[in-house]
């Protein structure tokens, strides 16, 4: 069964690809929306990443507000003569301060792999604009036309 399906794949894939072939402006359209899809994907992931960071950075707040306390505390615990309470207080931090760490790590790694993002963003639109057939994007066209427009109308207004 499974090889009557990889037959079927290999002579889809070879009647494609002699059709690509035979058609190379249908090529560069397949190219052209694959690099779309992936846009899409990437700035779809941009705006996930944004918002795990932002996250993390409010769980490090708070986690540093709480370390800040028992901070505190410890400093009542050992100025009250209690020193088995201000080291139990004292093992607490120990454990704030690694989970900190460890949060630190998590958005750096956030950060890492928003950069990867930003990159693979970037490759793709200098891939676009200096693609051999690039096709204009009618809506970037369209908006930078709407943006013209509008400044000549600002100045024509403060030109009266």
């Amino acid at each position: 069964m499974s090889s009557w399906l990889e037959e079927l794949e290999a002579r889809l894939d070879q009647q494609l690809e002699s059709f690509l072939r035979t058609n190379p402006q249908q090529e560069e359209l397949l190219r052209g929306q694959a690099a779309r899809d992936r846009q899409r994907q990437l700035l779809a992931e941009r705006v996930r990443l944004r918002q795990q960071a932002e996250e993390q950075r409010q769980q490090l707040l708070k986690l540093a507000e709480e370390i800040r306390q028992w901070q505190g505390r410890i400093g009542r615990a050992r100025s009250a003569g209690a020193g088995e309470l201000a080291g139990r207080a004292e093992a607490h931090v120990a454990g704030l301060m690694d989970q900190g760490r460890q949060r630190w790590q998590a958005l750096t790694d956030l950060g890492q792999r928003f950069t990867s993002v930003e990159q693979e963003l970037a490759e793709l639109a200098s891939q676009r604009s200096s693609g051999p057939a690039a096709t204009p994007d009618l809506e970037a066209d369209w908006a930078r036309f709407e943006a013209q427009q509008e400044l000549q109308e600002l100045k024509r207004r403060s030109q009266r």
